[in-house]
Order: C-alpha cells, then sequence, then structure tokens
C-alpha cells in the first residue's frame, strides 16, 4: 500500500516537473554567417538579446582545430527582456547576421568586430 502512494505521489509531480524544466529550454537561437568561406555561427540570448559567436580556427602543429569564440562587446551585450531572433540576409559576402526584436520591430546588424568581440548597430526601425 505504501508503496501505491510514493507511485501515485510521483506520478502527480512529474507533470508539474516536465513544466518547470521546459521554462528553462530553448533560450538561445544559432545562425550561421551567410558568407560562404567563413564557418561563423552567431548565438543569441532570446530573451536578452545578447549575441555572441563562435568559428573553427586552425591550431599550429595540431591536426585538430580549436573553437575561437567572440564575446558580446559594444552593442551585443545583454538588454531589457524582449523577445529576440536572428535573421540572415542571405548575401553570400556578409559575414554578420541581423538581431531583430520580435516586439518591437527594431532591428541591429550584428558582426565580429576587429577579431575580438561581436559588436551591433545601434537598433532601427
Amino acid at each position: 500500500m505504501r508503496q501505491k502512494l510514493l507511485i501515485s505521489a510521483l506520478l502527480v509531480s512529474l507533470p508539474g516537473l516536465a513544466t518547470s524544466g521546459a521554462a528553462f529550454a530553448g533560450n538561445y537561437e544559432f545562425l550561421a554567417a551567410p558568407q560562404t568561406d567563413l564557418n561563423r555561427v552567431f548565438r543569441l540570448d532570446k530573451t536578452t538579446g545578447e549575441v555572441g559567436a563562435c568559428q573553427y580556427g586552425l591550431k599550429e602543429g595540431s591536426p585538430i582545430g580549436v573553437t575561437l569564440c567572440y564575446p558580446p562587446g559594444d552593442g551585443a551585450k545583454a538588454g531589457s527582456p524582449g523577445e529576440f531572433a536572428l535573421v540572415s540576409s542571405h548575401h553570400t559576402q556578409e559575414g554578420g547576421v541581423f538581431r531583430v526584436d520580435l516586439r518591437t520591430g527594431q532591428m541591429s546588424i550584428c558582426y565580429v568586430y576587429n577579431e575580438s568581440s561581436v559588436a551591433c548597430t545601434a537598433p532601427a526601425k
């Protein structure tokens, strides 16, 4: 009887656990730069709008490369909560991506600046 009660209690609490875990899932979006000779992927925090990027790099004297990441810099750091997405221009020579605010319609262009960090232009509409 005690085992049955324990199993019943677990079954009742499982839907709540699944829901609370889902609240944290899917907070990031990833998009490759449209430039065809660049292996860079941008990362967006869909709530704060923070943008970073990573790409593959060669490591001298090693057959295995390294992951080079660029942290958020000017205009790419976390801001006020919103609903953000990344959009590619599909221009084959474009190394950056658009960060769009789905609530306000504002857009910024984000790119790796001086091979040190990601920068984004001021939002405009």
